[in-house]
This record gives structure tokens, C-alpha cells and sequence, in this order.
């Protein structure tokens, strides 16, 4: 890649961003909120990770850590394509540095452009509190990151590989002067598989061989197609004289040798030196006639401690009359294309081990419901005159009737469906903290004859703020909802677990119900896995605020799926639930789509209204609700409205041969039908259900919308039409209207009902 810049980084960073060939997300995420002592744990609280990054740590997605030395204090031109080179070999760039004080893992190529320009320090693991520190005082410092640095900054994001130019090492007379890289030193304490063309070839490399054995920091050298022993690198040249301590035959071998350093607690780094590739070589002999002299001559100018590698650099450029600098280049693209090589191997090797018959195998499963469990607070108000006055004052305090309970939207939903239907095997994914909350949790799930292998019990040592979630409703006298708060951090704070996607793989659901708690790139995730092992999704939107999370801003995650693609086949929300839901995919431009548009077209909605009035009641049309439930039908093709007293509305597309398109009985539902000839649309389905009953004795609302939902997925992964199902959510939603658990321990009563619905045509 040739570009007209000169020699000038920040032009190619420039050139580069304008190509998108550097292009991690701008995006933010904050690792730990919460301060840890220990090593570096104080640094994790401010440490940033773009977002894509952050997405590809989580799924297990090959990363390769670069610094940015190379950028700010290097002098190899402009067309490196590093990130480039990562990202062709399957691997995400993550690229190192301090921006504005702040240290941050995939930097974007503006953000590098703002850094070079900053006048940035060289920043090795000695400069990072210092960095940082001064920037918290309001002067902002920019610093790149050297070998040392970036280890340390990788490291804490969880990158494991890391791609470079040459290693520091013991300088000639290190044994007097004690001028001894801080790469070596990192090397000793932070596990880090680090690619390079080994030692700059003008270092003391016997010496260098005895410091990283006393750090215990393994030295290899990739074996590049050669037999027995084989020389470790000088950097330029591929020969020195001098055998590798250890051969390592290919980029597998790498990545088992640092699987293994992880699973045996070894936190020494691994050195794998890789060899410049032959045809950019120079011959070791000339080499090492070049570095003697430029290292002689560097002594009689008195060019020792920092002068002393500029000086030795900038005469073996001279001396090889610039041989050395393609070579440099030719190295430093190698080490990264092999970086991105053992990233990806890694990645498949720790696929393959979490899969493996070494590891517990989830058993299948016919739901999986992905969502909170959480300890109940329900405070229903006891006032003076209750009858008059059913509403809890503000401002004030209350009396009322509090009661604890275990609950969580995720655990209510996956308890009906296990109550409902017994034989149905129904498993959730949840998360507690290690704490009396969190084993009270467990306890209450397994006593409900619940699954509980895929809840993760989080520490606070290795998870800051993962406290088990907590849920407290303040009812009226009447047991009407007045207004909740919810502690659901434990949710939000923690990063999708490449775990999570190899649970869905091997329980192979038929349904994967996913709840509003999580993040909204988990929520996506969540799907993704689902759709990716065929399973239907049904959506919880858990809160009006939650529900929005479904159409959230889709700059930086794979785009919601469309009819008849759909990534979501069910949604249950309330009246409010869809206008905050309808509301979101307004606002970010979901109903811009020209996928959207296409669908929409085939309903043919023209003179819909006296149809919405005819089906539902002009409340209801005035109100919007069925208006938004057809908009959101593309991304979501069956929406049940939960609408309280007055009932539910199931609004579904059919699809051109669905049997209810030429039934009599259901003629009177068919909102529209597709008059343009589409391949998928027959038409949109349309029908109120009333309520089961008029409830005068109501207990408690806690849990009956999850209730619903649970019940609905229990029918419909027996094979049951959603039309046949809602009558029995809506008396099982009743049940637990009445009970004063979030979940009605009578709704077994009902099994036979959901059974005999579930067999209707």
C-alpha cells in the first residue's frame, strides 16, 4: 500500500481513517466502577475499552494488543497497516495508548491523531500512575504506551496476545551500567504472549536470555518450517549464532503453550520471537559487523544511557544505507499477521476446551430463559382509610404490610413455565452475587425444583458491584403498581460471558426467552446465540424504560433482524411497554429502514382504522396502541399487548399460507391482507382477548405479566398457536394475581388446560 504522505504518521492516520481501515468503535466501556486494592486494581477503575473490543472479549473473538509508540516516538513511515494486517487475519486491533490522561484499550485513529499531536510522553508501566495522576489534576497528558506499558493496559482489559517490533534487553555492559529494559521486567509479571522479531540485535542477547530465566518468562522461537535447534532472531537478521532456549512449531503450538501458562495460574509472560521473514533479512554476518561498529562508535561519542539507542539506530541505518528500515517495517507487519494467527488460534482452542468432554455438558433444554432473579420487596399501603384514600402520600412515610420474596422477571417467567407444565425442561440464566441475598436466591430455586446449573455466582473480588439483584414495588391499597425501584446492576455492570453462548449451543432450546435486564448489546447477543442454534425468541420488555433497550442505537452492533428474518419472534409488553418500545425505534431510525418500508407495504393498511376500531374500541385506536403494534411488527411479527382489565391484543403477520388466511372462523381477525404480491406477507392478524375474569380479590401484581409470558412459552414449545394460549396466560396471569408469591404455586392446576389448548390446530 503506497500512499502520498512523506514520512508522516499522523497524514497516514489521517488516510487511514478516512479508508476506515483503522476502526474500532468510539465507544466507551468502563471496566470496574468500584475500587479494588491489589495490584492495579485502583488503574481498573478509569481504564476505557471500546466497545467493539469490549464485544469481541466477550464472545471469545481473536484481539491483538498494539502499542502506540510506534505512532507518537517512531520513525517506520507511514504505511503500516497494522490494524489492517489484524483485522484480515480474522483478529480484532486493539490499540494502546493514554488519551487526555485516560488509559484506553482500541483507540481510534482520530483519537490516535489527537494523541500524536499532544506532544505525548513515552509512557512504560513506571509512567502510568504519573500519567494519570497528573491528568486528574486538570493537565491532561497524552502518552504512548512502549512494550511494558502496553502489557500492563492489555492486560487489564483481558487481551491475551500482543504483536510488536523487537524486545528490549540487557544493554552491553547491563552488568555494571544496570541498563536493563523494563520489557523484560514485565515480561516477569504479566501473562502476555508477546510476538516479536526478537531482541534488538545490538543488546547483550546471552545476557537478556539469563535476566528473562531469573524473571521466568518463557523464550521461544517459531520454528518457520526448520528442524532441531534453531537461532533466536536478531531482529534484522534471522541469524545470530545463538539457539532459542525453546522451538515452537506453528501459531497452535503458541496458543497451547498459553492456554496452558492460564490454566496453571502462571503469571510470567511468553516471549514467542518471530523470525523477519527471509527475503527482508539481512545476512547475519554484515549485520553484525554493522551493530559492532555503530556500537563502538556510539562509546567513543558518549552516547550511553537514553541517548544511547537513538544514536545505535539511527547509525545502522546509515551504515545498511537504509536497508534497515524496510526491514523494520517488513518485521513489525510479520509479527502482527502471526499475532492475529495465534489470536485466532487461541480463541478456537478455548472454543474447543469449553466444549470439550472435560467440561460439564449443559443437557438440552425446551426453554431458556436468559433474565434477572432477584430478592421481592412488595410494600402494599395499609392507610387510615384505605377504601377512600388508597394512594401512599408523598414525602412522607407510610404505613403498610411489607413482604419479602424471591423473584426477577428471568426466574418468574422460567417458574411458570416450569409450574405450568411439569415435563416441560425448562432452564435459567441468571447471575447472584456471593453474598447471604444471593445463596437465599439459590436455596428458594433449587426448593422449586428449579435448575440452577446456569446461574453464576459472582464475587466482588473479581466482579466490583456484583451485588445480587433486588426488586421493591410500593403498591396502593388496592395492590395497584404506584412505582418500583430495582437494583439491577449486576446486569449492566458485567460483560456478555462467552459461556453464556455455548450454554444456548448445548441446551438447544426451543424457545429462548430473553428479559430487558440485561445490557442492550447483551440483549442482542442473547439473540444472536439463540438464532444462531435455532431457537425462537420471545422479548420481556420488563419496564417501560427497559423496553427501549430492544431499539437501542445500532452504530456498533449487528443490525434487528426484519420479517421474515425476524431476530425476535414474540414480544409481551404492557400499553406502555409499546409506546416506549414504538417511541425508541422511532427515535433511532428503525422505521427508516427500507427493509421496514418493504413489510409495511405488503400489510396494505389503507382504511385501516375502522377496521382497529371494529377489532379493539376507540380507546384503544385513539390511545395508538394497535397502530404501534403494526409498525413494530416487522421487528418483532407477534406482539400480545398486555392491557390489564381490558384484556390482551394479539397482533401476528401471517405469512402467505397460513391456514388462518382461508378459516371462516377467523375472518373476523384478519386486519389486512397483502395485496402487492409479496413472497412472505399474507396479511396481518388482529384480536382482542378479554379479560378471564373480573379480579376483586387481587393479592398481589407482582409477577403476573411474567406469569403470561412463562405460560405462552410453555404452550408454544409444546407446539401450540398462540391464538389457542393467551385465554390460559390470562388465568394463569389471575392465579398469581391472587397469590402473594410472584408466582402462583397452583398453577399446575391449569397443565391440563395448556396441554389440551396446545394440541388445537
Amino acid at each position: 500500500m503506497n500512499a502520498p504522505f512523506g514520512r508522516c504518521p499522523i497524514a497516514y492516520l489521517r488516510w487511514a481513517a478516512s479508508r476506515g481501515t483503522l476502526n474500532p468503535c468510539k465507544a466507551r466501556h468502563t471496566l470496574s466502577r468500584g475500587y479494588a486494592s491489589g495490584n492495579l486494581a485502583g488503574l481498573k477503575q478509569i481504564l476505557r475499552v471500546s466497545e467493539e473490543v469490549t464485544e469481541a472479549l466477550a464472545t471469545n473473538k481473536p484481539v491483538v494488543a498494539l502499542e502506540t509508540t510506534i505512532y507518537t516516538h517512531g520513525a517506520l513511515g507511514n504505511d503500516l497497516d497494522l490494524e489492517g494486517i489484524v483485522r484480515r487475519n480474522g483478529a480484532i486491533p486493539a490499540v494502546v495508548g493514554i488519551l487526555e490522561g485516560v488509559p484506553t484499550v482500541g483507540l481510534t485513529p482520530d483519537e490516535v491523531i489527537h494523541m500524536v499531536e499532544g506532544s505525548p510522553r513515552k509512557v512504560s508501566r513506571r509512567d502510568i500512575a504519573y500519567v494519570v495522576g497528573t491528568s486528574m489534576t486538570g493537565r491532561k497528558i497524552n502518552g504512548g504506551t512502549t512494550i511494558a506499558g502496553t502489557m500492563v493496559l492489555a492486560r487489564l482489559a483481558g487481551i491475551r496476545v500482543f504483536g510488536t517490533g523487537g524486545l528490549g534487553g540487557v544493554h552491553r555492559g547491563g552488568h555494571e551500567s544496570f541498563d536493563i529494559s523494563a520489557d523484560l521486567t514485565e515480561l516477569g509479571r504479566t501473562r502476555m504472549a508477546v510476538i516479536c522479531s526478537g531482541i534488538k540485535g545490538f543488546l547483550d542477547i546471552p545476557r537478556t536470555f539469563e535476566y528473562l530465566e531469573t524473571q521466568g518468562a518463557m523464550v521461544s522461537t517459531f520454528a518457520d518450517g526448520r528442524t532441531g535447534d534453531v537461532d533466536f532472531p536478531g531482529f534484522w537478521t534471522r541469524e545470530t549464532g545463538i539457539k532459542s532456549p525453546f522451538v515452537v512449531e506453528d501459531e497452535e503450538h503458541a496458543a497451547a503453550i498459553l492456554l496452558a501458562q492460564e490454566k496453571l495460574g502462571i503469571e510470567s509472560g511468553l516471549l514467542f520471537a518471530n523470525p523477519i521473514p527471509e527475503k527482508d533479512s539481512i545476512p547475519g554476518k554484515e549485520m553484525s559487523r554493522i551493530i559492532e561498529q555503530a556500537v563502538r562508535e556510539a562509546d567513543e561519542e558518549g552516547a550511553h544511557g537514553f541517548r544511547n539507542t537513538p544514536f545505535i539506530l539511527g547509525r545502522i541505518r546509515e551504515l545498511t544505507k537504509g536497508a534497515s528500515a524496510p526491514a523494520n517495517k517488513a518485521l513489525v507487519r510479520s509479527n502482527v499477521e502471526r499475532a492475529a494467527k495465534v489470536a485466532g488460534a487461541l480463541s478456537r482452542l478455548t472454543s474447543e476446551g469449553a466444549s470439550s468432554s472435560n467440561s460439564p455438558v449443559t443437557p438440552q433444554a425446551d426453554i431458556l430463559v436468559a433474565g434477572s432473579v432477584a430478592v421481592d420487596l412488595s410494600c402494599d399501603y395499609t392507610g387510615v382509610n384505605p377504601l377512600q384514600d388508597p394512594i401512599p402520600q408523598l414525602h412522607t412515610s407510610n404505613p403498610s404490610h411489607i413482604s419479602q420474596s424471591i423473584g426477577g422477571v428471568g426466574r418468574n417467567v422460567a417458574l411458570a413455565a416450569h409450574r405450568i407444565n411439569k415435563h416441560a425442561k425448562v432452564r435459567l440464566c441468571s447471575m447472584v452475587g456471593r453474598d447471604l441475598a444471593g445463596s437465599t436466591v439459590l436455596a428458594s430455586l433449587e426448593s422449586s425444583g428449579m435448575d440452577i446449573s446456569c446461574i453464576q455466582q459472582l464475587s466482588r473480588d473479581e466482579h466490583p458491584g456484583s451485588r445480587t439483584a433486588q426488586y421493591v414495588s410500593v403498591n396502593d391499597a388496592n395492590k395497584h403498581l404506584v412505582l418500583a425501584m430495582a437494583d439491577m446492576d449486576i446486569f449492566t455492570n458485567q460483560t456478555f460471558s462467552p459461556s453464556w453462548t455455548s450454554i444456548v449451543k448445548s441446551s438447544s432450546p426451543k424457545w429462548l426467552v430473553v428479559d430487558a435486564n440485561w445490557k442492550d448489546h447483551d440483549i442482542r447477543r442473547w439473540m444472536q446465540a439463540g438464532k444462531q442454534n435455532k431457537a425462537q425468541i420471545a422479548y420481556e420488555p420488563v419496564s417501560k424504560a427497559k423496553s427501549e433497550r430492544l431499539f437501542c442505537s445500532e452504530r456498533s452492533i449487528e443490525n434487528l433482524g426484519v420479517f421474515p428474518n425476524a431476530t425476535v419472534d414474540l414480544a409481551t409488553p404492557n400499553q406502555y411497554e409499546l409506546a416506549a418500545m414504538h417511541t425508541a425505534a422511532q427515535t433511532n431510525e428503525y422505521f427508516d429502514s427500507p427493509r421496514w418500508w418493504s413489510v409495511i407495504d405488503a400489510f396494505g393498511m389503507r382504511g385501516a382504522r375502522d377496521r382497529f376500531l371494529k377489532i379493539t374500541s376507540a380507546t384503544m385506536t385513539d390511545a395508538g396502541i394497535p397502530q404501534q403494534a403494526i409498525q413494530l411488527l416487522p421487528y418483532i411479527p407477534t406482539i400480545v399487548t398486555k392491557l390489564g382489565s381490558a384484556g390482551a391484543l394479539l397482533t401476528t403477520i401471517l405469512r402467505r399460507d397460513d391456514p388462518r388466511l382461508f378459516d371462516a372462523a377467523h375472518e373476523q381477525f384478519i386486519l389486512t391482507r397483502c395485496t402487492n404480491g409479496d413472497a412472505n406477507v399474507g396479511g396481518v392478524y388482529m384480536r382482542l382477548f378479554l379479560p378471564s375474569e373480573n379480579v376483586i380479590d387481587a393479592v398481589s401484581v407482582n409477577g403476573i405479566g411474567d406469569t403470561f409470558l412463562g405460560t405462552l412459552v410453555a404452550g408454544l414449545a409444546q407446539g401450540g398457536k398462540i391464538q389457542n394460549l393467551v385465554d390460559v396466560a390470562q388465568k394463569a396471569a389471575v392465579l398469581t394475581l391472587r397469590s402473594s408469591e410472584s408466582v402462583s404455586d397452583k398453577l399446575g392446576s391449569l397443565e391440563k388446560e395448556l396441554l389440551a389448548a396446545a394440541s388445537l390446530e
